[in-house]
């Protein structure tokens, strides 16, 4: 293998498989792309049902733990990140959402020019193959497959029956002309399989020459010289080696880890680098703050309706069929995202634009699905998430070294704000939970519970239950001001030849799942990166 690459890219999720993909289209440049897990090609990955299986893997989730959270009753919050070809899009619940035009147009209002819904809106019609959808808000022609779910329950009709009958319209379609609504998901699957960005934009070019895509490689920290980036030092086994970059090292590890290559590598506060006896290289005091996630709660109930994911033995029958419907036509049950139908409501009548999701879920389920007991009943989960949260959260170094997890403080629920909004989102869901069809056959409350009541005891139930929804971004921010990390180029700022493009790089945090929105990042930095090396 080569020592040297035009580009060396840190990070194979859903941002860097599409750059991978773009930079080496051409065949004039050389990429390395490289990964600290595996290949993530197996029926595990492949199968969607087994979300809940991975959400528990370290092979594939580095299953992260927060710190203890003081407004969430000093719990630690669980941060699962995938691990692997594909990064979180091989481990997550596959739901294309792009958010609302009035996120990308506040980005370019905060002094990212480029950035506004019409100038991104290309990328996420380019990098998409819709099945169901040909308007002007769609691709066909993309290598990422964009399809129906293949798995209906009964009971996901049931709720978004129960949504119109308690006045909230039907949605076709979350990525359309409007986002405000309910309706059924639209998933990144292909054939009723994952289509995680891997399977998208790495397999089908797994045969390009100029392509070199390490994996089981650690990267240690960038290597610089004189505010310039020129390769990476990385480990492979037990050996720890080093590529170098003749033009650009493009950080793509996501908003946790990406925060934590900077600083690893000199690029941070000041005193956040001394404090661990790291060099510092370039200051940069935004490299780790600005940390934002959607806060969610679900509201749990007991159903009567039958063969819902349960462990409970008919419906664990029944689950044992699907697996052999699934083995033979790739339809039923296990292609379910889990999550097939929700929406985007607003907690305030007078509020036009959607600041909460909906996710309803055909199980009864707890603690990130990781509460074994609640599978075990017969029941139905509604999540409800603030799409647009105040709280900001920090990511730190805990140690002098990759292997060491940084210390992660989502903040959450510290605004006020929040907190009024979600105790509102949780009596929504309420309400629409009380409404036919879904009310005829709910038996009982589970979470919070029929004896949580009052506004105090919601914000009890929300300090004790919330979660995030595995939405991190922001850590490495886009813009001009003194937390910006990176500009609107992508490049970060006072040092040459780096750049970051995923997650962090969101100066706020879009309102829909992270997953669209981090591949259409991808591909807009790949033209802007070879906007500056054609020709020259």
């Amino acid at each position: 293998m080569s020592s040297q690459f035009d580009f060396i890219i840190i990070g194979a999720g859903s941002s860097g498989c599409v750059i991978a993909n773009k930079l080496s289209a051409s065949g004039e440049y050389s990429v390395c792309l490289i990964e600290p897990g595996g290949k993530n090609n197996n029926a595990l990955v492949k199968t969607p049902i087994a979300t809940a299986v991975l959400m528990r893997l370290k092979a594939y989730n580095y299953c992260f733990e927060s710190t203890a959270q003081t407004q969430q009753n000093n719990r630690t919050i669980y941060n699962p990140r995938g691990k692997g070809l594909g990064g979180s899009s091989a481990i997550n619940a596959m739901l294309y959402t792009r958010g609302q035009k009035q996120d990308y147009d506040d980005w370019a209002a905060l002094g990212n020019s480029g950035w506004s819904y019409d100038e991104v809106l290309p990328y996420f019609i380019e990098t998409e193959c819709q099945e169901r959808i040909d308007d002007k808000y769609h691709g066909q022609q993309g290598a990422l497959n964009v399809a129906d779910s293949r798995s209906s329950h009964p009971v996901g009709a049931d709720f978004i029956q129960s949504a119109l009958n308690a006045g909230y319209p039907f949605n076709p379609d979350f990525n359309g002309e409007q986002q405000a609504g309910v309706g059924y998901y639209q998933v990144t699957q292909k054939n009723g399989q994952r289509h995680s960005a891997a399977a998208a934009f790495l397999s089908p070019i797994a045969c390009r020459a100029n392509l070199t895509v390490l994996t089981q490689c650690t990267v240690q920290k960038i290597l610089m010289k004189n505010k310039t980036a020129y390769g990476v030092q990385y480990k492979s086994a037990n050996s720890l080696l080093t590529i170098t970059a003749a033009k650009e090292v493009i950080l793509t590890a996501g908003a946790i880890h990406s925060p934590q290559l900077l600083m690893l590598s000199g690029i941070g506060a000041e005193d956040e680098l001394t404090e661990h006896n790291i060099d510092v290289i370039h200051q940069l005091n935004g490299v780790g703050k600005n940390l934002q996630d959607h806060v969610d709660a679900i509201i749990v109930n007991k159903h009567r309706r039958e063969n819902l994911i349960s462990l409970q033995p008919k419906p664990f029958l029944n689950l044992i069929k699907q697996g052999y419907r699934y083995l033979k036509h790739h339809t039923g049950t296990f292609t379910t995202s889990v999550v097939e139908t929700g929406g985007f409501i607003s907690s305030n009548q007078q509020q036009s634009r959607p600041n909460l999701q909906w996710q309803f879920v055909t199980a009864a389920m707890d603690d990130h699905g990781r509460n074994i007991k609640m599978f075990f009943e017969q029941g139905i989960s509604t999540h409800v998430c603030l799409l647009r949260p105040k709280s900001r959260g920090c990511i730190r170094l805990k140690a002098n070294n990759i292997d060491t997890p940084p210390l992660i403080d989502g903040n959450m629920l510290s605004h006020k704000d929040d907190i009024s909004d979600m105790v509102q989102a949780v009596k929504l869901t309420r309400q629409l939970l009380a409404t036919p069809p879904l009310a005829k056959n709910n038996t009982a409350e589970l979470l919070p519970g029929n004896k949580v009541t009052t506004d105090q005891q919601i914000e009890d139930f929300l300090r004790a239950k919330s979660n995030n929804i595995y939405h991190p971004v922001g850590t490495c921010k886009m813009g001009d001001d003194d937390l910006a990390v990176v500009d609107n180029t992508l490049k970060v700022i006072g040092i040459n030849g780096l750049r970051v493009a995923d997650a962090s790089i969101m100066p706020t945090i879009v309102s829909a799942n992270t997953n669209a929105p981090c591949i259409m990042i991808g591909a807009k930095a790949a033209d802007l990166i070879l906007a500056d090396h054609t020709c020259k």
